[in-house]
Protein backbone atom coordinates (compact mmCIF):
# COMPACT_ATOMS: atom_id res chain seq x y z
CA UNK A 1 0.00 0.00 0.00
CA UNK A 2 1.24 3.31 -0.84
CA UNK A 3 1.93 6.09 1.54
CA UNK A 4 -1.06 8.53 2.03
CA UNK A 5 0.90 11.84 2.81
CA UNK A 6 -2.47 13.46 2.11
CA UNK A 7 -3.90 11.53 5.13
CA UNK A 8 -1.64 12.08 7.22
CA UNK A 9 -1.35 15.91 6.68
CA UNK A 10 -5.29 15.84 7.07
CA UNK A 11 -4.98 14.57 10.26
CA UNK A 12 -2.14 16.42 11.75
CA UNK A 13 -3.38 19.66 10.08
CA UNK A 14 -7.14 19.67 9.08
CA UNK A 15 -7.58 22.57 7.23
CA UNK A 16 -4.23 22.55 5.22
CA UNK A 17 -5.10 19.25 4.28
CA UNK A 18 -8.82 19.83 3.33
CA UNK A 19 -7.25 22.68 1.51
CA UNK A 20 -4.96 20.78 -0.48
CA UNK A 21 -7.44 19.16 -2.52
CA UNK A 22 -9.22 22.35 -3.23
CA UNK A 23 -9.26 25.63 -4.83
CA UNK A 24 -7.09 26.67 -2.34
CA UNK A 25 -4.34 23.74 -2.94
CA UNK A 26 -2.03 26.32 -4.09
CA UNK A 27 -2.31 28.50 -0.52
CA UNK A 28 -2.15 25.13 1.47
CA UNK A 29 0.55 24.09 -0.48
CA UNK A 30 3.12 27.13 0.16
CA UNK A 31 1.82 26.56 3.76
CA UNK A 32 2.91 22.95 3.96
CA UNK A 33 6.11 23.52 1.78
CA UNK A 34 7.21 26.53 4.64
CA UNK A 35 7.48 24.01 7.36
CA UNK A 36 8.64 21.21 5.75
CA UNK A 37 11.50 22.71 4.20
CA UNK A 38 9.82 22.61 0.39
CA UNK A 39 11.30 25.23 -1.67
CA UNK A 40 8.01 27.51 -3.25
CA UNK A 41 8.79 26.43 -6.34
CA UNK A 42 7.93 22.72 -4.93
CA UNK A 43 4.82 23.81 -3.40
CA UNK A 44 2.40 22.62 -6.36
CA UNK A 45 4.60 19.28 -6.44
CA UNK A 46 3.14 16.14 -4.90
CA UNK A 47 5.98 14.25 -5.03
CA UNK A 48 8.33 16.68 -3.36
CA UNK A 49 5.53 17.34 -0.81
CA UNK A 50 4.83 13.16 -0.10
CA UNK A 51 8.62 12.90 0.52
CA UNK A 52 8.69 15.81 2.74
CA UNK A 53 5.52 14.82 4.69
CA UNK A 54 7.21 11.32 4.69
CA UNK A 55 10.29 12.42 6.42
CA UNK A 56 8.91 15.02 8.66
CA UNK A 57 10.47 14.92 11.85
CA UNK A 58 8.39 15.02 15.43
CA UNK A 59 9.12 19.25 15.36
CA UNK A 60 8.08 19.49 11.66
CA UNK A 61 4.77 17.67 12.45
CA UNK A 62 4.48 20.11 15.52
CA UNK A 63 5.35 23.09 13.55
CA UNK A 64 2.64 21.92 10.93
CA UNK A 65 -0.01 22.03 13.30
CA UNK A 66 0.70 25.54 14.36
CA UNK A 67 0.70 26.38 10.90
CA UNK A 68 -2.52 24.83 10.69
CA UNK A 69 -3.64 27.29 13.29
CA UNK A 70 -2.53 30.07 11.48
CA UNK A 71 -3.75 29.24 8.48
CA UNK A 72 -7.11 28.31 9.44
CA UNK A 73 -6.87 32.69 10.86
CA UNK A 74 -6.09 33.72 7.70
CA UNK A 75 -9.02 31.83 6.09
CA UNK A 76 -11.06 33.27 9.10
CA UNK A 77 -9.98 36.79 8.17
CA UNK A 78 -10.56 36.32 4.49
CA UNK A 79 -14.17 35.20 4.99
CA UNK A 80 -13.90 31.15 5.27
CA UNK A 81 -15.14 30.09 9.11
CA UNK A 82 -13.72 25.92 8.87
CA UNK A 83 -12.50 23.27 6.80
CA UNK A 84 -16.16 22.55 6.12
CA UNK A 85 -16.51 25.73 4.09
CA UNK A 86 -13.49 25.21 2.05
CA UNK A 87 -15.08 21.78 1.10
CA UNK A 88 -18.00 23.23 0.07
CA UNK A 89 -15.94 25.94 -2.42
CA UNK A 90 -14.42 22.84 -3.35
CA UNK A 91 -17.96 21.06 -4.26
CA UNK A 92 -19.37 24.40 -5.39
CA UNK A 93 -16.36 24.65 -7.86
CA UNK A 94 -17.14 21.31 -8.83
CA UNK A 95 -20.63 21.64 -9.42
CA UNK A 96 -20.33 25.15 -11.40
CA UNK A 97 -18.17 23.06 -13.77
CA UNK A 98 -21.37 20.69 -14.36
CA UNK A 99 -23.62 23.36 -14.81
CA UNK A 100 -21.60 24.97 -17.29
CA UNK A 101 -21.56 22.06 -19.38
CA UNK A 102 -24.96 21.31 -19.45
CA UNK A 103 -25.79 24.54 -20.24
CA UNK A 104 -23.38 25.04 -22.80
CA UNK A 105 -24.07 21.38 -24.29
CA UNK A 106 -20.55 21.77 -25.44
CA UNK A 107 -19.14 18.17 -25.86
CA UNK A 108 -15.59 18.77 -25.56
CA UNK A 109 -15.61 18.09 -21.63
CA UNK A 110 -17.12 14.27 -22.70
CA UNK A 111 -14.88 13.48 -25.93
CA UNK A 112 -12.04 14.47 -23.59
CA UNK A 113 -13.27 12.39 -20.77
CA UNK A 114 -13.97 9.06 -23.04
CA UNK A 115 -10.44 9.41 -24.86
CA UNK A 116 -8.88 9.85 -20.77
CA UNK A 117 -10.76 6.66 -19.71
CA UNK A 118 -10.29 4.90 -23.23
CA UNK A 119 -6.55 5.56 -23.10
CA UNK A 120 -6.68 4.65 -19.34
CA UNK A 121 -7.88 0.92 -20.32
CA UNK A 122 -6.45 0.42 -23.68
CA UNK A 123 -2.80 1.20 -21.53
CA UNK A 124 -3.67 -1.53 -18.98
CA UNK A 125 -4.65 -3.70 -21.18
CA UNK A 126 -1.67 -3.11 -23.40
CA UNK A 127 0.91 -3.66 -21.09
CA UNK A 128 -1.10 -6.59 -19.24
CA UNK A 129 -1.18 -8.22 -22.85
CA UNK A 130 2.47 -8.41 -22.99
CA UNK A 131 2.93 -6.22 -26.04
CA UNK A 132 4.99 -3.76 -24.13
CA UNK A 133 8.95 -5.00 -25.23
CA UNK A 134 11.67 -4.88 -22.19
CA UNK A 135 9.78 -4.93 -19.33
CA UNK A 136 12.70 -6.99 -17.64
CA UNK A 137 15.08 -3.16 -17.99
CA UNK A 138 14.69 -1.74 -14.97
CA UNK A 139 14.00 2.03 -16.88
CA UNK A 140 11.42 0.40 -18.70
CA UNK A 141 9.10 -0.88 -15.67
CA UNK A 142 9.58 2.44 -14.18
CA UNK A 143 8.57 4.57 -17.24
CA UNK A 144 5.64 2.31 -18.01
CA UNK A 145 4.31 2.53 -14.05
CA UNK A 146 5.07 6.39 -14.72
CA UNK A 147 2.67 6.42 -17.34
CA UNK A 148 0.45 3.99 -16.16
CA UNK A 149 0.12 5.84 -12.92
CA UNK A 150 -0.34 9.58 -14.50
CA UNK A 151 -3.22 8.91 -16.73
CA UNK A 152 -4.64 6.42 -14.17
CA UNK A 153 -5.33 9.94 -11.63
CA UNK A 154 -6.15 11.49 -15.00
CA UNK A 155 -8.90 8.74 -15.24
CA UNK A 156 -9.92 9.33 -11.89
CA UNK A 157 -10.16 12.93 -11.85
CA UNK A 158 -12.68 11.97 -14.92
CA UNK A 159 -14.49 9.50 -13.18
CA UNK A 160 -14.80 11.83 -9.88
CA UNK A 161 -15.83 14.73 -12.24
CA UNK A 162 -18.84 12.77 -13.17
CA UNK A 163 -20.06 10.16 -10.36
CA UNK A 164 -18.53 12.52 -7.36
CA UNK A 165 -15.85 13.72 -5.44
CA UNK A 166 -13.42 11.83 -3.32
CA UNK A 167 -14.72 14.12 0.06
CA UNK A 168 -17.68 11.38 0.33
CA UNK A 169 -14.97 8.45 -0.15
CA UNK A 170 -12.79 10.30 2.64
CA UNK A 171 -15.84 10.86 4.73
CA UNK A 172 -16.81 7.30 4.33
CA UNK A 173 -13.15 5.98 5.59
CA UNK A 174 -13.43 8.41 8.64
CA UNK A 175 -16.62 6.47 9.39
CA UNK A 176 -15.01 3.02 8.61
CA UNK A 177 -12.09 3.99 10.77
CA UNK A 178 -14.05 5.09 14.25
CA UNK A 179 -13.94 8.71 13.32
CA UNK A 180 -17.53 9.89 13.52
Amino acid sequence: MAFDWRALVKSVAPSIGTALGGPLGGVAGLALAKVLGVPDSSAGDDSALAAAVQGATPDQLLALKKADQEFQLQMTELGFKNAEAIAAIDAGDRASARDREVKTQDKTPRILAGVVVFGFLWSVWYVLSGRVQGLKDPATIGMVGTLIGYISAKADTVVGYYFGSSAGSDRKTEILGGKP
